[in-house]
């Protein structure tokens, strides 16, 4: 490691100490980094192996109502709803969803999850974030809110039993 990225890697652990309200993606841009590098530097964050993304998908599958997003340079796409199912098929992780949100995913592809809460414009946050090799989120899924912006508490309960989870699977696999 070099010494100018040793100090980049310092004064971006210092900055976000002071817990910002950027996204993470932002912060990543700014200090040039990966959102993977931001996430691994936040405080109340965990990270576990891709291979744990059926598990993951199918927890998140009871938890009602939660809000999945894309975040790329061009574009922020959020959809509210219920996680679809899905099935391995042709390559792709096939969601199965009615109506509503359906498609494919590589999740072949996703080699890190990362489970993240902090704060961004001035509420609380708690977010899953499924990451591809280069260190970029595929897609995030955040903890659904109520009618007065909050957490909803059965589904941030079950997010934050999720570490000990992933980490008994990834322990007795």
């Amino acid at each position: 490691m070099t010494a100018m990225h040793t100090d980049n890697l310092h004064k971006l652990t210092d900055f976000l100490s002071t817990q910002p309200d950027g996204t993470v993606e932002d912060i990543a841009r700014e200090y040039g980094v990966t959102p993977l590098t931001v996430i691994r530097h936040l405080p109340e964050s965990h990270l576990f192996s891709g291979s744990q993304f059926d598990a993951v998908w199918d927890n998140i599958t009871k938890w009602g109502e939660v809000t999945t997003l894309v975040n790329n340079e061009d574009l922020i796409l959020e959809f509210h709803g219920a996680l679809p199912t899905g099935t391995h098929r042709h390559g792709y992780f096939n969601l199965r969803g009615k109506q509503g949100m359906s498609g494919h995913i590589r999740a072949t592809n996703c080699q890190q999850i990362a489970l993240v809460e902090r704060p961004f414009m001035g509420m609380s946050t708690a977010s899953v974030w499924f990451l591809n090799a280069s260190g970029y989120a595929m897609l995030k899924v955040f903890v659904g809110r109520d009618s007065h912006r909050q957490l909803l508490s059965d589904q941030l309960n079950a997010f934050r039993a999720l570490p000990a989870l992933l980490a008994e699977r990834e322990n007795h696999p």
